[in-house]
C-alpha cells in the first residue's frame, strides 16, 4: 500500500490553486482519481471549463450558493453557508470511507477556518481519518496552527508584487 501525504500552499500570493490543480493533472496522468472541493468561491473560472474535458478522473465540487464576499454576509447567510460547509466535509468524510479518490484537493479550506466557518480542531480530526494511500491537498493563505504538524509539505506562496496592487482587476484566463 501506497503512502499518501498531506500537502499545503498558502500564502498571499497567486498560484496557490493552480498548484494544486497542477498536481492534479499529474495524478491523472499516472492513472490516479482526484476529487477537488471549493470552499469560498463563487466564480465560474476558466481552469473549472479545463477540469471538465478530464472527467471523469478529474472532478470538481461545490457545496455553496453563490453570495458574494464572506465580509458581505448577513448572520442569516453565515449560517446558511456553514450547514452547506458541513455538507462538504461530510463529502469529503464519505470520500475517504470510499476511497473513491486517491487524490482530494480541499481548495480554500484554510478561509473556512480562518473565518471560523469551521472549527480548527474539527477539521483536524477529519484529517486524522485520512486513509494512508489518500494525498490530501489543502489551499488557503494561511495554515491554521493547530493543523501545522499535521502537514507532511507546507509550500508559502509569497506576493512580492501584483497588478492588482495598481488597481488591475483579475482577468479571465490569467486570474480567474
Amino acid at each position: 500500500m501506497k503512502q499518501g501525504f498531506i500537502h499545503a500552499y498558502s500564502g498571499d500570493g497567486k498560484g496557490k490553486t493552480t498548484a494544486a490543480i497542477g498536481l492534479g493533472i499529474r495524478a491523472v496522468g499516472a492513472g490516479m482519481k482526484v476529487i477537488m472541493i471549493q470552499f469560498l468561491k463563487s466564480r465560474q473560472s476558466s481552469e473549472l471549463k479545463a477540469l471538465s474535458k478530464l472527467e471523469p478522473d478529474f472532478k470538481v465540487f461545490h457545496f455553496e450558493k453563490k453570495r458574494g464576499f464572506f465580509n458581505t454576509l448577513k448572520e442569516s447567510d453565515i449560517k446558511e453557508l456553514k450547514s452547506e460547509l458541513n455538507n462538504a466535509l461530510q463529502f469529503t468524510k464519505k470520500l475517504f470511507d470510499t476511497k473513491e479518490a486517491d487524490v482530494i484537493i480541499l481548495d480554500e479550506i484554510f478561509g473556512v477556518i480562518e473565518n471560523g466557518l469551521v472549527e480548527e480542531a474539527h477539521f483536524q480530526s477529519l484529517m486524522i481519518d485520512k486513509p494512508q494511500e489518500v494525498e490530501l491537498i489543502l489551499t488557503g493563505r494561511k495554515v491554521p496552527q493547530l493543523l501545522y504538524h499535521s502537514i507532511d509539505y507546507i509550500s508559502n506562496i509569497e506576493k512580492i508584487k501584483h497588478p492588482y496592487d495598481q488597481g488591475v482587476l483579475a482577468r479571465e484566463g490569467i486570474e480567474f
